[in-house]
């Protein structure tokens, strides 16, 4: 039997702490990312829309198992980032961030976005992340190596949005 998976904006100080919980738990990211993470999630809460950052959960029996945040691009017309997605480790490849980056672009576009950019890194940890976007219609934009650190360049993937 398959989990219902249901989608809503940040509502509370308790969505950023299972953002923030769901962003540990990955395995993936730094204190420091940890932490941009919760800073992101806590001004999108705190100045909605104002703040620049859509924040939009996955839960399953309530528990936050996935987020996205993204937002326009200041000084563009209708460029977006997508910050961060992130699904429970636990529940990856069962199609939530696929459906997490769906509903993500469509709440974007109802805010006038044109085009989606998904920054990353580019080590070896992040190849399945990678094949996630191109699997998504996101192509290879630009490479900046050792932007992160030295052998760790930074790929960003772009999209256009119908």
């Amino acid at each position: 039997m398959t989990t219902q998976t249901d989608f809503r904006p940040i509502q509370s100080s308790t969505d950023v702490s299972g953002i923030e919980r769901v962003t540990r738990d990955s395995g993936f990211f730094s204190e420091e990312e940890i932490a941009i993470a919760r800073e992101l999630a806590e001004a999108a809460l705190s100045q909605g829309d104002a703040s620049g950052y859509l924040v939009l959960l996955a839960l399953q029996a309530n528990q936050i198992i996935g987020f996205s945040c993204f937002g326009p691009i200041p000084a563009t017309l209708g460029s977006y980032d997508v910050y961060w997605i992130v699904v429970d480790p636990s529940l990856q490849r069962q199609g939530i961030g696929k459906a997490l980056l769906a509903q993500s672009e469509s709440i974007a576009k109802q805010h006038g976005a044109r085009r989606m950019y998904i920054d990353t890194a580019s080590r070896e940890q992040y190849v399945p992340t990678h094949r996630f976007y191109e699997r998504a219609g996101y192509e290879r934009a630009a490479f900046l190596p050792d932007f992160y650190s030295p052998g760790d360049g930074k790929l960003i993937f772009a999209r256009a949005l119908a």
